[in-house]
């Protein structure tokens, strides 16, 4: 067959010209069951603008996704500068900066000498002034610390919500600005609790301390034994017994002294009684601070006596009757200290609760 006859073939087998091939009729015939007979279906006139339509939904779709994962790494990068931050607000919190302020004060083995040098008081190490020294130690959340010559104290603890130093002996003045019980001071004697003050704290050479307030209160605490200090009144402590009783420094000298000698000499009890009986006889109105303390230092036997006067100069609330002070019940000795106009006694009793879940 020549190539022109085979053309012809092929043109049958595309559009039916030509020779035909009876093998491609017989597959015709076998298959032409299956012919489609319909109509093409015909694309609806907004096809066009569906098909827009479409694409910039995905479009869209694409750039919400984007954004989502761009949102996410945005979140995970700032999650990771603010534990950054927080690392390292902690790290520069371990350590406090020192300031000389006169002489030479000493931090650890190395002397602050320069014209206001400055130093580092890392938690473990020691501050000492000499006679000629004076210091300033600061944190800028927590407060500052002046420290006077002649003074020896160590950081003990430096974290977010709580700073502790230990005060061996001399003399610090403390401004702190701080939540109520997160500036703690040791000394031989007692523990002392900032409650949002300012205020100085001495220390002697036989551990024994005085605390003075400016602003605020502070609270004194040694085994259970507590006293709160607010702004003008005076608090003594002594090694073995804890905080005495408060006091305001214009009351009479022999209301100071048998106060003392109640609080911190070895007496018999009829002695006691006799030292608490010039208390109570000398005691005015601004003396209320040390009639309340007294409720819960004075025996069962003169409870009843340090009520009465107490009650002549601020009249217990509701609820607080004689024989519950007599019983030492807490929840009337609050609620009296919380009339007395003095900062509320709840915020000791938080940091109290909060003190003994650390233990």
């Amino acid at each position: 067959m020549s190539k022109e006859e085979e053309l012809l073939k092929d043109e049958y087998l595309w559009d039916g010209s030509g020779e035909v091939d009876a093998e491609v009729v017989r597959l015709e015939r076998a298959l032409g069951r299956f012919r489609h007979a319909g109509r093409a279906p015909e694309l609806p006139a907004n096809f066009e603008a569906a098909r827009q339509s479409q694409e910039s939904l995905r479009s869209a779709r694409l750039w919400f996704q984007f954004a989502v994962v761009a949102a996410s790494a945005m979140v995970v990068f700032s999650l990771w500068m603010g534990l950054r931050v927080h690392s390292e607000s902690m790290a520069e919190g371990s350590e406090w900066r020192v300031e000389q302020v006169a002489g030479a004060p000493r931090v650890g083995m190395k002397t602050i000498s320069g014209a206001r040098e400055k130093g580092r008081l890392r938690i473990g190490q020691t501050l000492e002034t000499d006679r000629e020294s004076r210091a300033s130690i600061a944190v800028s959340d927590i407060g500052q610390v002046d420290i006077d010559p002649e003074t020896r104290l160590r950081l003990k603890e430096s974290r977010t919500s709580r700073t502790r130093l230990e005060l061996e002996r001399g003399t610090i003045h403390a401004m702190i600005w701080a939540p109520p019980g997160e500036f703690l001071v040791d000394t031989p004697s007692a523990l002392a609790v900032d409650l949002g003050c300012a205020y100085t704290l001495q220390v002697d050479d036989s551990g024994a301390g005085l605390l003075r307030t400016r602003m605020g209160w502070v609270g004194f605490r040694l085994n259970g034994r507590d006293a709160f200090i607010p702004a003008g009144a005076v608090g003594e402590t002594r090694p073995g017994i804890g905080p005495g009783t408060p006091y305001f420094e214009d009351a009479t000298a022999e209301f100071q002294e048998a106060l003392r000698e109640f609080d911190f000499t070895k007496l018999s009890d009829s002695e006691r009684s006799a030292k608490l009986a010039i208390v109570l006889a000398g005691a005015r109105r601004a003396d209320a601070l040390t009639l309340w303390h007294l409720l819960s230092r004075a025996s069962v036997a003169d409870r009843g006596k340090v009520f009465d006067t107490l009650n002549a100069f601020v009249p217990a609330p509701n609820g607080v009757t004689r024989e519950g002070i007599e019983r030492g019940e807490q929840r009337m000795l609050d609620a009296w200290w919380n009339q007395m106009g003095y900062d509320d006694i709840s915020v000791w009793r938080k940091w109290e609760k909060a003190e003994f879940s650390l233990r």
